[in-house]
C-alpha cells in the first residue's frame, strides 16, 4: 500500500484582485464585496472600496452646483491663483527679455484697435491685462493682492468657470472703455500702451457688488472701495480710469447675467448665451467707435 501526499483543497485557494489576478488581495471591497489589491482601494468612510465601486459611485451621484449654476469645488480657488501666476510670469519676462519686446508686442493702445492705421490688433484688449509696468513693482502687487482677495470671495459662488468668463470679459470691458472714451490718436503725441488688471479687477467690484444685492447683503463697504480707487484714477496721472470704468461696467453686466437666471436645467446654457451676449456687445461698442 503507498500513501500520497493530499493535495490542497479548492477552498484554500488565495483571493486575487479582479484588476491584477497576479496580486493576492486579502483586503475586500466594502462595497462588492471582490478583493481588492491596494493599488485599486480607495479609502471610504468605513474600510475601503474598490476603484469599479468609487467610478460608478460618482457617475450615478448627481453634481453639486452653487446657486449661480457652477460646479462645487471645494479647496483652493485655482482660477484665482492660475490668472496670479500668469501675471506674475509675464511680468518676469517683461524683465528678462531685452528691451520692450513683450510690452510691444502684447500692450494695448487705441490705435491697435483701428484698421485704417494698419495695425488691427484686437487680441491686445486681452493681453494687456496679463502685463504691467516694469517701473512700478507696486503696480502688480496691488492688483494680485486685490484679485487674490476677490477670486476667493468669488471663485468659489460662481465657480471656476464662470468665474474665468467674468475675468476675461471683464478684462476685454476695461480696454473697450479705453476705447470708448478717448481720441483714437492724438496729434502730436506718441503712442502710450495700456496695460495692467486693473480693468479685470474692477470687473470683480462690479460683480462683488452686484452680488452682495442679489443676496441681500450690506453694500456700503464695496461702495466706499469702488468710490476710493474711482477718485485715485483722476488725481494719479498715467492711471487709465476709462478702463476702470469699462470693467467695473462689463463686470457688473456679466454678474447680472449669472446671478438673475433662473434656476433650472437650461440655467447654464442661458448664462452662456447672456455672456456671450455682453461680449458681442463689447464688440459691437468697439466696432462703431472705430467706424466713426
Amino acid at each position: 500500500m503507498s500513501y500520497g501526499i493530499p493535495s490542497a483543497e479548492p477552498s484554500a485557494q488565495v483571493p486575487v484582485c479582479p484588476r491584477h489576478p497576479d496580486r493576492p488581495s486579502y483586503v475586500r471591497c466594502q462595497r462588492c464585496g471582490r478583493p481588492a489589491c491596494p493599488d485599486c482601494q480607495r479609502a471610504a468612510a468605513v474600510g475601503f472600496q474598490c476603484v469599479d465601486c468609487v467610478n460608478e459611485a460618482r457617475r450615478t451621484t448627481p453634481e453639486v452646483r452653487t446657486v449661480y449654476g457652477g460646479a462645487a469645488a471645494s479647496g483652493k480657488p485655482l482660477v484665482t491663483y492660475g490668472i496670479i501666476a500668469v501675471c506674475i510670469v509675464m511680468y518676469a519676462l517683461q524683465w528678462s527679455i531685452p528691451g520692450q519686446a513683450v510690452y510691444e508686442q502684447l500692450a494695448y493702445n487705441n490705435v491697435f484697435a483701428t484698421p485704417e492705421y494698419g495695425a488691427f490688433e484686437p487680441w491686445r484688449m486681452l493681453t494687456a491685462a496679463f502685463l504691467h509696468s516694469p517701473d512700478s513693482v507696486l503696480h502688480i502687487v496691488l492688483n494680485m493682492y486685490t484679485l487674490w482677495i476677490f477670486g476667493q470671495a468669488l471663485e468659489p459662488l460662481l465657480g471656476r468657470a464662470r468665474f474665468l468668463a467674468l475675468y476675461l470679459i471683464s478684462a476685454i470691458g476695461g480696454s473697450v472703455g479705453y476705447l470708448l472714451l478717448n481720441p483714437v490718436l492724438v496729434p502730436g503725441q506718441g503712442l502710450v500702451g495700456v496695460v495692467g488688471a486693473s480693468g479685470a479687477i474692477f470687473g470683480l467690484f462690479g460683480a462683488m457688488l452686484l452680488v452682495q444685492r442679489h443676496r441681500g447683503g450690506d453694500t456700503r463697504q464695496l461702495w466706499v472701495l469702488i468710490a476710493i480707487n474711482g477718485v485715485i484714477g483722476f488725481l494719479i496721472p498715467q492711471i487709465a480710469w476709462q478702463a476702470h470704468l469699462g470693467g467695473l461696467v462689463t463686470g457688473a453686466l456679466c454678474a447680472a447675467v449669472l446671478a438673475y437666471t433662473p434656476r433650472g436645467p437650461r440655467q447654464g446654457l442661458i448664462q452662456a448665451v447672456g455672456l456671450v451676449a455682453v461680449l458681442a456687445l463689447l464688440i459691437a461698442a468697439s466696432w462703431i467707435r472705430i467706424s466713426l
